[in-house]
């Protein structure tokens, strides 16, 4: 027998049944699902110091799970010190049991950990029933050692489902456990 992630398990047996009977699906494949979760930290010191995009790097694999890559910039920007083809961020995508495992990370343990923390804003969905948000400090995360790190920086993160609307969107991502502020 195989591992399965936690937040697999309950979408199979629970969110399916619950999203086509909520909105009337004719079938299972009709209900929306969670197909990638995209992690993206911009490092704007990465012009004086080379070594924080390699710190970020490291950081962004730690978080995840998986091996980050660096952006590099398409660009020049004088005023920014910048040319075409410096690193500038990482950023990392997540599928599968990955993605369900971060996800069950984020929601039980960083999420919570946020200081004065009321819910994540729920008006952040773009239209076609994706949801993105930030993160100020990555120390949320448990992986993180606190000595380890140079700098506090924050990531944007990603959730990209197969929702044709916000309200699908929402309600998929709320019935994995998103503590959204408002309840719609």
């Amino acid at each position: 027998m195989s591992y399965v992630p936690r937040l697999r398990n309950k979408y199979n047996d629970e969110i399916i049944g619950k999203l086509k009977e909520q909105f009337q699906y004719s079938s299972v494949m009709q209900v929306p699902k969670l197909q990638k979760i995209c992690l993206n930290q911009g490092v704007g010191t990465a012009t004086q110091d080379k070594k924080m995009v390699d710190h970020a790097l490291n950081e962004m694999t730690m978080i995840a799970g998986q091996k980050a890559v660096s952006t590099k910039a398409k660009i020049s920007v004088s005023n920014f010190k910048l040319r075409e083809g410096m690193p500038i961020g990482t950023r990392v995508t997540l599928r599968h049991d990955r993605m369900y495992e971060f996800l069950d990370r984020l929601i039980t343990v960083a999420l919570p950990r946020v200081r004065d923390f009321r819910g994540i804003n729920d008006k952040s969905f773009d239209g076609r029933g994706n949801y993105s948000m930030g993160i100020t400090e990555q120390i949320i995360f448990p992986e993180i050692v606190l000595d380890k790190i140079n700098k506090i920086t924050g990531m944007d993160i990603t959730f990209v489902t197969s929702a044709n609307t916000d309200e699908e969107a929402y309600a998929l991502l709320k019935a994995f456990g998103m503590p959204f502020k408002n309840a719609k």
